[in-house]
């Protein structure tokens, strides 16, 4: 994203610019994956307030057809008063709470706090030295992890006293995007990327939320628990202020803005409907049969779920991937030569972003961007489902590869022992990493093989298990190759090779490991 210049009263008018370049913008140039959602997300709450949004989901698609432009929204920020846009304005600063201003005297940290993954864990009673240590962020930085902690701060306990304000203060609710999935379609261009998630507002345009005291709804006070509300409009939604945050401004050395001493409270906690609010949620079956939006997982990959997101569009799944799914078929537009200034590909991708946290301690952003094209959802879905099932197929197979080797290499183990064992010649820890670009690559050759092939997923998928048939075979070798000389040994190596040749070969295994095209 181009730097935001936020000193005084001129945050609107940089906002208004990013509106007015929208279309000559590829995307958002932001530090962390879930920044550039959070500032898609403000950036959407700004076009709710305007008005500048479709009226309709047929309105929608002569949105995305014809390429509306937003100049409308830029043209509403023009005119907004100045003082309601200043970062720091002493009583209404932008994003933030005044009320917070006693606390952050006397608890205030670095910077450090204020951006989710140099925070660490979210529990008071951790070890924070790192965050007293003196590191200025510039006013445009601290704006846009401002807004990451609005939607996905995690939960815990805030680092101040309640006694100004009230005991409440000091509980942090997780965000509204936190411990989900949030997937957002993105386009060739940001213009394209918000227009693609925008859709027929719910409620009136406003109330946008500003700051915590100029905001029309009644904030919460901390004295008392307090209810989770139901958001009034779409752009109060977009821009709810989920956490308190305040921010002290200091000079750079040339005189710049810049932020050096923060404080983080509890913010707003939303009722949200599903079917309302949640029009990108991906939902799936946990363990234990409770349906939930799609979350991170720390043990399988974002990637191995992306035929998820082409089943909600495949399978009549309403909000987001019903205007999707009604969008006319993709049809390359046919040259003699391809235009080197117009990008290839799909269209369209579907980006889903996660935070991946270990209960209060934010761990990593996970992200997967994968291609979409009208009217291929059938085929995506299919090649990314059989893509899926055939790595994790290879995966056990080299799990069960590596308890055979274990066994017979090591027969006098003890229990204790087994599992460090057996992890050592376990290849699945190098093998996932590696599936997982031959599994992008799959599905780009699926949209481009799109119309003019009546089976455009076929032939991709098999050349795509031979490939990971061959990683995971290389990978085994590898670590059976670590064991000493010796018969046991070679036995060990040996029944593993095994049992991985008969497994890609039987008749168990998935048709494509076996060169053949899978019957659906």
């Amino acid at each position: 994203m181009p730097a935001v210049d936020l000193d005084g009263a001129t945050a609107h008018h940089s906002l208004s610019a990013v509106f007015n370049r929208a279309d000559d913008l590829a995307a958002l140039d932001c530090t962390s994956p879930g920044e550039t959602v959070a500032v898609i997300e403000y950036l959407l709450a700004i076009c709710f307030a305007s008005g500048t949004c479709p009226s309709s989901d047929e309105d929608w698609n002569g949105w995305i057809l014809w390429q509306r432009p937003l100049a409308p929204a830029a043209e509403w920020l023009v005119k907004q008063p100045a003082d309601s846009w200043d970062l720091f304005h002493p009583t209404h600063p932008l994003v933030q709470n005044a009320d917070l201003s006693k606390d952050l005297r006397k608890s205030g940290t670095g910077t450090a706090q204020l951006i989710i993954e140099h925070s660490g864990d979210y529990n008071q009673h951790f070890d924070h030295h790192h965050l007293e240590r003196d590191n200025p962020l510039p006013a445009a930085d601290a704006f846009r992890a401002t807004l990451t902690q609005h939607v996905y701060g995690p939960y815990g306990r805030a680092r101040m006293s309640g006694g100004e304000l009230g005991a409440r203060v000091t509980n942090l609710a997780a965000g509204r995007l936190t411990g989900r999935i949030r997937v957002v379609a993105l386009g060739k261009t940001l213009g394209e990327t918000l227009r693609l998630n925008l859709y027929p507002p719910d409620g009136p345009g406003q109330p946008l939320n500003t700051s915590w005291t100029t905001s029309v709804l009644k904030q919460r006070r901390f004295e008392e628990k307090r209810k989770p509300r139901a958001p009034r409009s779409s752009a109060d939604l977009h821009s709810a202020l989920g956490r308190s945050v305040l921010l002290r401004p200091a000079r750079g050395s040339h005189g710049q803005l810049m932020v050096d001493r923060v404080l983080i409270g509890a913010g707003e906690v939303l009722d949200l409907d599903p079917a309302r609010h949640l029009q990108d949620a991906v939902y799936s079956t946990t363990t234990n049969g409770v349906s939930k939006p799609l979350w991170p997982s720390p043990s399988r990959a974002l990637w191995q779920q992306a035929h998820a997101l082409y089943g909600a569009v495949n399978d009549g799944r309403g909000g987001m991937y019903a205007r999707l799914r009604s969008l006319l078929p993709y049809r390359r537009p046919e040259a003699e030569e391809p235009d080197p200034e117009t990008p290839q590909g799909a269209p369209y991708h579907l980006w889903a972003v996660g935070l991946l946290t270990n209960k209060a301690l934010p761990v990593l952003w996970t992200h997967g961007a994968y291609p979409y094209a009208p009217g291929l959802a059938a085929h995506l879905y299919r090649a990314s489902r059989r893509g899926s099932d055939i790595a994790e197929y290879l995966a056990q197979t080299l799990k069960n590869a590596a308890i055979v080797a274990a066994e017979t290499a090591f027969p006098a183990m003890r229990a204790a022992d087994e599992a460090g064992q057996v992890a050592r010649l376990d290849a699945r820890y190098g093998f996932w990493p590696a599936a997982e670009d031959p599994f992008l690559k799959l599905l780009d050759e699926v949209v481009d093989r799109g119309f003019e092939d009546d089976d455009p997923v076929s032939a991709p998928l098999v050349a795509y298990a031979m490939q990971l048939m061959i990683t995971a075979r290389t990978r085994l070798l590898q670590l059976l190759d670590t064991l000493p000389p010796g018969d046991r040994y070679n036995r060990a190596r040996a029944r593993a090779v095994r049992l991985f040749e008969e497994a890609v070969s039987g008749d168990r295994a998935p048709a494509e490991l076996r060169g053949e095209t899978a019957l659906d």
